[in-house]
């Protein structure tokens, strides 16, 4: 049975499946299979989202299925009741689950009681569908990633940094993280992951001939508290026109928004790469329906 946890464990050729896929699925919408026909999926979702709602509640549907989604303080999830005891109930009546939480640990665990083929919507340690969308993005635009220079600017210990570590390695890119130290992705992440990475105090060091500059919010859903610190520390590390001076003249700008213009990426930079970001924010629903296509492939 697949699931789709992690980039960490997902193989080379399972990616390049599902990338491949997603083209058909975006230049055929409206006219291509249903391998959900008939199926029922949940979408148990902890944190609040737009993109990632709205991109799998379409995709299923667009797949035959019918999604059915269960804010996680509608169940008894929301009462305590542990994972274990939800996943088994839910996998003897869903055909499979996508999840939005905090712990990477609760997905996991669903996953293995459920035995129902189960999606990471986003954790606090991996967001894949992501960053599987992000590549997909970049390849339409720009061809294959192999070779590539991909900038992480901002909180190089979050979830997209650590999806991004875990695709360098597989996808043979060079992966860049300028972050402030308290910020920077953890060893034991880098080490698991291997690959090119660098990881930098220095912005300019770091988007030095890059192919492509990317960030995420500093303060992510469930950091609230600290965001007044979060704020004051990582105030240096923000995409703008300077920053992107120093990339290659063709360099691709992304963000999987929401963006917080002034903060992690300024309006005037936002606005004119605006239509890239967009583009990724679309292929969430393309790539989305190749991982649930992949998933219940023979």
């Amino acid at each position: 049975m697949r699931h789709l946890l992690s980039l960490e464990g997902l193989a080379l050729e399972d990616m390049d499946w599902i990338l491949l896929q997603s083209r058909g699925f975006k230049h055929q919408r409206g006219n291509h299979p249903r391998p959900l026909q008939g199926q029922t999926w949940a979408m148990m979702f902890a944190k609040s989202s737009t993109r990632t709602r709205v991109s799998f509640e379409v995709g299923i549907h667009e797949l035959g299925g019918r999604p059915l989604f269960l804010n996680a303080m509608d169940i008894q999830l929301g009462r305590g009741e542990p994972v274990k005891d939800t996943a088994r109930v839910l996998g003897r009546m869903v055909h499979g689950a996508i999840i939005r939480t905090y712990a990477q640990r609760d997905v996991e665990e669903f996953a293995r009681y459920a035995q129902i083929p189960t999606i990471n919507a986003l954790t606090d340690e991996e967001h894949p569908c992501q960053v599987l969308t992000d590549i997909f993005t970049f390849q339409e635009k720009r061809g294959s990633m192999q070779g590539r220079v991909v900038t992480f600017i901002g909180d190089g210990a979050s979830n997209m940094a650590n999806s991004w570590i875990f695709a360098a390695a597989k996808m043979g890119f060079e992966l860049r993280i300028a972050a402030p130290r308290p910020f920077q992705p953890a060893p034991a992440v880098l080490q698991r992951a291997g690959g090119r990475v660098m990881v930098t105090e220095n912005v300019a060091e770091a988007a030095a001939g890059s192919d492509l500059l990317y960030t995420d919010v500093w303060v992510s859903m469930g950091k609230e508290a600290e965001a007044a610190e979060r704020l004051k520390i990582l105030s240096g590390y923000q995409i703008n026109a300077s920053v992107l001076r120093l990339a290659k003249p063709d360099a691709l700008v992304m963000h999987c928004l929401p963006a917080y213009r002034g903060k992690e990426i300024d309006e005037e930079t936002f606005e004119a790469h605006a239509t890239t970001i967009f583009d990724e924010a679309e292929n969430r629903l393309h790539v989305q329906k190749a991982v649930l296509a992949w998933l219940v492939a023979k």
